[in-house]
């Protein structure tokens, strides 16, 4: 690590709007592991990290996981983080420049307002034309699948990425719930999504590019992108 985490510019965390899943009346949001575990890594370095969702406000939480896991029961009694997750950015008002990466996490709400939010494809187009991280977990790689590069290229085109894999997304007999698979989608758009058995840690870094499976490569994406803002 050779920067020093007070010169760089806040990595901006974004979360689902969505609360539920389309039109089965299913509640979903964001996933809270997906969020805690990367933003532990990236406090603990000194790195700022702001908070945005598609319409702004309070973010829908998609379940609140086993407050056995100390990250996720620390977060939550975290007045702060719970006012920052409750008082997210809209999109739409973000300012792209002020950052120097971005990261998508997950959550099956992710599936119906990211792959078609002009916002979030602005912000990612823009972050990554002035030389910034583009990162994404689990479901969050949907808001991947549209993104173009400024020279309208899409992004995901022959890169490496992980996401929640098809046979995830089965086993939580969401197959016929979500709008599209993740995982194919991403492939059928020239990516090379790299399967790892269900639910085992899984980042991938291609060039500018980090992308984890599933919430148990939260951390582990925490960390190789502290890494690499850090480089």
């Amino acid at each position: 690590m050779t920067k020093n985490a007070n010169q760089l510019k806040p990595v901006l965390f974004v979360v689902t709007s969505n609360a539920v899943k389309g039109a089965t009346g299913i509640p979903t949001g964001f996933n809270l592991a997906e969020v805690t575990h990367p933003l532990e890594k990236l406090q603990e370095a000194g790195i700022q990290v702001e908070f945005a969702s598609p319409k702004g406000g309070d973010a829908p939480l998609d379940g609140l996981e086993d407050m056995k896991d100390p990250v996720i029961a620390r977060y939550w009694a975290d007045t702060d983080f719970r006012h920052a997750i409750s008082h997210t950015l809209c999109l739409d008002d973000v300012d792209p420049s002020r950052y120097s990466a971005i990261m998508f996490a997950g959550g099956h709400g992710t599936m119906w307002d990211f792959p078609d939010n002009q916002s979030a494809q602005k912000a990612i187009r823009e972050i990554d034309a002035a030389g910034g991280i583009v990162s994404a977990v689990c479901h969050g790689p949907a808001a991947l699948i549209n993104a173009r590069r400024i020279d309208g290229s899409l992004l995901v085109a022959g890169k490496r990425v992980a996401a929640f894999s098809d046979g995830e997304e089965e086993e939580v007999q969401s197959t016929h719930i979500v709008p599209f698979l993740l995982a194919s989608t991403l492939n059928e758009r020239g990516a090379h999504h790299q399967n790892t058995p269900n639910w085992s840690n899984n980042v991938v870094v291609d060039g500018r590019l980090i992308t984890g499976q599933n919430p148990q490569s939260a951390a582990h994406l925490g960390e190789v992108l502290r890494d690499a803002l850090l480089a």
